[in-house]
């Protein structure tokens, strides 16, 4: 490798991981993250790292893993947004370290930078490293079991046997047994390359599962003394819920079967992640479609690929989520990793003329368009200071100058550039517009309404379960009033109820008594309407919501 390309990686690389750490204090602007914050949060108040709350009521949904991250980071930061982001960035951060690893070893180093920029620029990537959930984990959790999966089936040691297991009972504790799909399915296609199948069932390898499920016992552990143990609880309105039960099936195989207690759907689109990875997977989504294509047509020519690991493990999920009927943009998150590597030798190499020109317009497209749509919604969105857009505009300008005046291959200068439009977007969103959304997150100006000293001794109420956000920022615990239960409710002492619009607009329709406190402007959406992003239009579909008192 010459200095010049490495020096341009390295340089890509740390303008990646400064747009993906902009965004670390910004306020939350959707409810998951405000929900998975909270319950992490009352980990820290109850002391109880066994047992997951939100508004003080049991909670079964999710797996453990991704709470005892952030109530650890609580622990040591304290009780803060950035404190919640911290450990799924480093996390993020660690599943580049593990895609360098395994692409290095396979493909060498230009494809292992190629691959690493290509994932810390993947446009749902760096959305989800400011709306945080659960998928910066699984990333590096899934690709890191894969590497150390690999290196174990050649090497056979201690440590990739014990980062193996460990790695993927991590990724069970935190999606559940779906993820073993990708894992065990990257490892299964490499075998069946190998025609090497029946040794999955060899001593080396039963030995592997064995502490894989070892290491996944806290987790049936924390589920059996929240819920197994008491069945008189009522979970889901009904008695008798197993939390064992509902990690190994219900969490998963009943939203695939699309008949579990919760979260159910009447219909999927198998061409649902296809045509969605088309926004989320900006700007290598038509590469990607271009590296299966090339892949499948040496599969078919029995050209053997390098490894088959990324190939199959990839495909299978990506197979298995399009075939559910509970179907979510950002499920395809912790496939990225295996799908940057897929693409990454595609990139640089040397193909016919007709696929260098394809090449080319798949990534220019977006080199182009990206700046521009940067650029008018900036127009449109007018926000209080333009001081971030000139920044970013003189910063990648100057970059994508002096990429264009490097003596290197064009390839890698449309690459390149491709990376820089990709930075230049996501650095306006996570500096500018992210934050302007949360600044009309009314759920964050109630909670900090309340904090005031005047407010120290009210019982604090939410009449809706999804006024997570509230919850979070609110310095004193939260609890759930239903909207139905509202009229006949008798406080003890003082206390403030959060009601959206449409809540209070049910309440007066209810003739329900009540006084309000204090009313704030509200953008009552999760997904950016073009009226929201238009200044002109804005007030369209803005609302307002409420502190209200009995």
């Amino acid at each position: 490798m010459s200095n010049s390309p490495k020096r341009i990686y390295i340089v890509l690389l740390i303008l990646a991981l400064i747009v993906n750490f902009a965004g670390l204090n910004a306020g939350f602007f959707t409810d998951d993250p405000g929900l998975y914050a909270s319950i992490a949060k009352n980990i820290v108040k109850k002391s109880d790292w066994l047992q997951l709350f939100t508004y003080n009521t049991d909670w079964l949904d999710k797996p453990h893993f991704p709470f005892w991250m952030a109530a650890l980071s609580f622990k040591v930061f304290g009780i803060s947004a950035w404190a919640y982001r911290l450990p799924a960035l480093l996390f993020f951060c660690l599943s580049l370290l593990y895609t360098w690893l395994f692409v290095r070893k396979y493909y060498g180093k230009d494809s292992a930078f190629i691959a690493v920029l290509i994932l810390a620029t993947a446009e749902h990537i760096i959305i989800s490293n400011i709306d945080t959930r659960a998928e910066p984990y699984l990333m590096a959790l899934v690709i890191g079991s894969i590497y150390h999966i690999s290196q174990y089936k050649n090497k056979g040691t201690l440590k990739h046997f014990i980062l193996a297991a460990l790695l993927t009972a991590c990724a069970i504790m935190t999606k559940g047994l779906f993820v073993v799909v990708a894992i065990y399915g990257a490892l299964l296609g490499q075998m069946i390359a190998e025609k090497q199948f029946l040794k999955l069932f060899s001593g080396k390898w039963l030995l592997l599962y064995l502490c894989t499920v070892v290491f996944t016992l806290p987790e049936f552990y924390a589920l059996y003394v929240q819920f197994d143990l008491y069945p008189k609880k009522l979970v889901f309105g009904r008695y008798n819920v197993s939390g064992i039960r509902w990690f190994l099936w219900d969490s998963q195989f009943g939203r695939f079967a699309n008949n579990g207690p919760i979260h159910q759907k009447k219909s999927g689109d198998p061409f649902f992640f296809l045509h969605t990875m088309l926004w989320t997977f900006l700007p290598w989504c038509l590469m990607f479609y271009f590296a299966v294509y090339k892949n499948v047509a040496k599969l078919i020519r029995k050209i053997s690929l390098p490894e088959y690991y990324t190939f199959a493990g990839g495909m299978l999920l990506l197979l298995l989520f399009s075939l559910s009927r509970f179907q979510l943009p950002f499920y395809t998150n912790i496939l990225f990793p295996l799908f940057a590597i897929m693409m990454a030798p595609y990139m640089l190499s040397a193909l016919t003329r007709s696929e260098e020109r394809l090449r080319n317009a798949f990534l220019l497209i977006f080199a182009i368009a990206l700046p521009l749509i940067i650029i008018a919604v900036h127009i449109l969105l007018r926000p209080a200071s333009s001081l971030l857009f000139i920044v970013d505009v003189m910063l990648f300008g100057a970059l994508i100058i002096w990429l264009i005046k490097q003596q290197i291959l064009s390839a890698l200068k449309v690459f390149a550039c491709t990376c820089c439009a990709a930075l230049f977007g996501n650095f306006y969103m996570n500096t500018v517009f992210f934050l302007k959304m949360a600044s009309y997150n009314s759920q964050i100006q109630a909670a900090n309404f309340i904090n005031q000293p005047l407010f120290a001794n009210a019982n604090i109420y939410s009449l809706r379960q999804s006024n997570n956000s509230f919850q979070f920022y609110c310095k004193k615990p939260v609890n759930y009033i239903g909207l139905e239960d509202f009229g006949k409710f008798s406080p003890k002492g003082k206390s403030i109820f959060y009601a959206s619009q449409a809540s209070l607009d049910q309440l007066r329709n209810e003739s329900a008594q009540f006084t309000i406190i204090a009313t704030f402007v509200d953008y009552p959406q999760e997904n950016i309407l073009p009226k929201f992003i238009n200044y002109k239009a804005r007030q369209q579909v803005l609302s307002k919501a409420y502190l209200i008192t009995k």
